[in-house]
């Protein structure tokens, strides 16, 4: 299902396996549902436009072999751009526009997809994956030919997020804002119900947790950079978060 953490996953994936959530190649397949657009992955051919530019693809690979390779909602590529993966999914390798192999022996391939997704979302709180895995995999072969999905190692079901796993989230994206106030020396104390709050506002049935970013920009970010401009928080202290009136409430910040 959408907004579960698959794209978060990868870069947690990166940041254990290359010591670097940055080591990865986020190809948004959306952007090649085009028959043209496999020569955007692998480069145009000589005499072309853009044949010396190289693909987005073998280029990024080329540059940095220790790599997770994220195919975004992998779906929605035309047909040939399989063709392209299939190489890569077989021999661990990859001929560009200009001719040169590049070798993906080192990165870790990793696809999302929405397909089949309606039967995760419908399923009760609890219920496990493998209950509705026949009905997805019946989709999943409806799209996919057999010899793409036998040259993949693992398909992995989620289940969609249930608001008691937004605690932990909300408290993984709020590092992220601690990270941005760490350069004036600021750092976050945030209580129990604002973190509930949080939680409660940043979750959607059908979209998961992809709301909460959007939440936390809006009501905790915003305001904090609002009052910093104004003056009215001072470098190297503490920011109190609470609620008020059903709305988040940040104090001074408290030098320690």
């Amino acid at each position: 299902p959408t907004g579960v953490g698959k794209t978060e996953l990868t870069k947690a994936l990166a940041e254990f396996m290359f010591a670097d959530e940055h080591a990865i190649t986020r190809m948004d397949m959306s952007e090649y549902m085009e028959k043209h657009s496999v020569s955007r992955l692998i480069g145009a051919p000589p005499g072309y436009v853009g044949y010396d530019e190289g693909g987005a693809l073998t280029e990024a690979v080329r540059r940095r072999p220790y790599q997770v390779v994220l195919f975004d909602e992998v779906e929605k590529a035309h047909p040939d751009v399989f063709n392209v993966l299939l190489q890569v999914l077989d021999d661990g390798r990859l001929t560009d526009g200009q001719g040169r192999t590049v070798d993906f022996r080192n990165t870790l391939t990793i696809m999302t997809s929405n397909l089949g997704s309606e039967y995760l979302a419908n399923q009760e709180d609890g219920e496990d994956v493998d209950a509705v895995r026949p009905q997805v995999m019946n989709v999943v072969r409806g799209h996919f030919r057999p010899e793409f999905l036998n040259r993949i190692d693992e398909i992995i079901l989620f289940k969609r997020l249930g608001r008691a796993n937004m605690a932990d989230i909300v408290r993984i994206q709020l590092q992220r804002v601690e990270k941005l106030l760490a350069d004036r020396r600021m750092t976050l104390a945030i209580d129990a119900e604002a973190l509930l709050w949080l939680g409660e506002k940043g979750y959607d049935p059908v979209y998961g947790a992809r709301p909460l970013k959007r939440v936390i920009q809006k009501d905790l970010v915003d305001p904090i950079a609002r009052r910093l401009l104004a003056g009215e928080l001072e470098d190297g202290g503490v920011i109190s978060v609470g609620v008020q009136d059903g709305a988040l409430n940040i104090g001074k910040a408290v030098l320690q």
